[in-house]
């Protein structure tokens, strides 16, 4: 039994294996099959838009594309990094704009008790030492992400521009506290009322108040007083011109890089991307070459049974 199934598959085997195509046919078949090949990977491309979607498709391409993109995905990092430094300097910028402000209206308290009776210059020295508090308070809260360029010189900000280079902007911090900004004191951290009696004992007198200054006196020490002020307003500009000319070359460097990424990503994509106009075009086509090889194929049948009606 087991011998006449052998025998039997054999025989099977045999019948198979002598089973030969036409060259029609088999040239018909194998166009056929390059077709539908053809037209798999069309409507692959279709359905991704990629024409490059692996190594396996291009690998050449597909490595070039990958370093583009990954070169892109690094600089967006740093451009994110940027624009988060542009908004940490628009803040000191804010600061120093408002410090002047404060400044400026200090120097109108002091002159104004020029010609003040004593309740007024009273009234005055209170003004004038709260202002000072308030510019110190004003410094203190223009921190933006835990950095704060205005009120000491212990902070500073760097900006890296590229992973590839060693390119970078440092910002260092300014003291513009007015224990440190009126350089007669040069503290940074004080009281208002004694930054305010040491203020009067350089341009000239002792006291704490303006009206511990002698009449015959006053025009003097007020105008020493306001010198230091005007002193005090300069350098305030003078760190917001830096701050300002590091915001303007941030955000220039921050145009480039924006368009570098574009410029890197548009790379990539020629790589990559399928033209679907053009696919949509091919699949039609082989569609078509399709129902032509089906076409061939059958009339290549037909003949064969043409040839067999001889034998019937």
């Amino acid at each position: 039994m087991n011998r006449q199934k052998v025998a039997a598959a054999n025989q099977k085997e045999h019948t198979v294996s002598d089973i030969h195509l036409t060259a029609t046919s088999r040239a018909n078949l194998l166009s056929l099959q390059d077709t539908t090949n053809l037209a798999n990977r069309t409507q692959g491309r279709l359905s991704t838009g990629l024409k490059v979607a692996s190594a396996l498709d291009d690998a050449v391409a597909y490595f070039q594309s990958k370093n583009l993109t990954d070169r892109s995905a690094d600089l967006t990092e740093r451009k994110d990094d940027i624009d988060q430094g542009i908004s940490s300097l628009k803040s000191a910028v804010n600061a120093t704009e408002s410090a002047e402000k404060i400044l400026k209206q200090i120097k109108g308290i002091a002159i104004s008790a020029k010609t003040a009776d004593d309740t007024t210059r009273a009234d005055l020295t209170k003004q004038f030492t709260d202002l000072l508090g308030q510019l110190n308070s004003l410094l203190n809260d223009a921190s933006y992400q835990g950095t704060n360029l205005v009120n000491g010189t212990a902070q500073s900000l760097t900006v890296r521009f590229s992973e590839v280079t060693t390119a970078t902007l440092d910002v260092g911090g300014r003291d513009l506290r007015a224990g440190k900004l009126l350089t007669a004191v040069n503290a940074g951290s004080v009281a208002a009322s004694v930054i305010f009696s040491q203020l009067l004992a350089a341009a000239g007198t002792s006291g704490k108040s303006f009206t511990s200054i002698a009449d015959s006196n006053i025009v003097k020490v007020i105008d020493k007083l306001t010198g230091y002020l005007d002193t005090a307003v300069s350098s305030v500009r003078a760190a917001a011109s830096n701050l300002g000319a590091n915001v303007t070359l941030l955000q220039t460097r921050l145009d480039f890089t924006s368009n570098y990424i574009n410029t890197l990503t548009e790379g990539s994509d020629k790589l990559t991307l399928a033209d679907l106009n053009e696919e949509g075009a091919n699949l039609v086509a082989l569609q078509t070459r399709q129902q032509l090889a089906l076409k061939a194929l059958s009339f290549a049948g037909q003949s064969e049974q043409q040839v067999l009606q001889l034998f019937q």
